[in-house]
């Protein structure tokens, strides 16, 4: 990588790992519910969240490890953002066949939690193949990329806090 990412990666790699932590407690608040809707909801809405959260906090750990050539970089980055697309494939499928009783899922559910995170796993593809064949551009990129796919889990996390938050039953 180009010098001087270190600080952006340690920050955004650390927030990630955070957030990470935050999303466990997310899981906390399904308790008292009905268990198969919170299964379901996990499946398709937390899951992909936190995957994305790794993602970001996995490359970052990538990028600052010493050593790595900039193709061993790529292609690990790579592994990782094809990882991601397959849980963005699964959580579409979730969203559009979610069953009878399980409430319909906001428009905005399937581009949000599915289709823009595609979009950035596979704009990550490319920018590593950037960073291995030594684009100039690359390394910024992947900057972009991560920074937006932890903005939009973030996002991702409230919608779904929101969501779970006004079902709970008082103790």
């Amino acid at each position: 990588m180009s010098p001087g990412w270190s600080n952006f990666y340690f920050l955004i790699g650390s927030a990630a790992a955070g957030l990470i932590g935050l999303m466990f407690v997310v899981v906390t608040l399904t308790a008292g519910g009905d268990r198969s809707r919170s299964l379901r909801g996990a499946a398709i809405y937390l899951t992909p969240t936190i995957v994305h959260f790794a993602a970001v906090f996995s490359i970052s750990a990538i990028i600052e490890a010493p050593g790595l050539a900039p193709a061993e970089t790529a292609t690990l980055v790579i592994l990782i953002a094809l990882a991601g697309f397959a849980c963005c494939l699964r959580s579409a499928h979730g969203i559009l066949r979610a069953p009878e009783g399980f409430g319909a899922p906001h428009w905005s559910d399937f581009w949000l939690y599915a289709g823009a995170p595609a979009c950035l796993y596979l704009v990550l593809t490319l920018a590593a193949v950037g960073v291995g064949a030594h684009w100039p551009w690359a390394s910024k990129a992947m900057a972009a990329v991560l920074l937006t796919l932890v903005l939009l889990a973030i996002r991702n996390a409230w919608d779904t806090i929101t969501w779970i938050a006004p079902g709970r039953k008082a103790d």
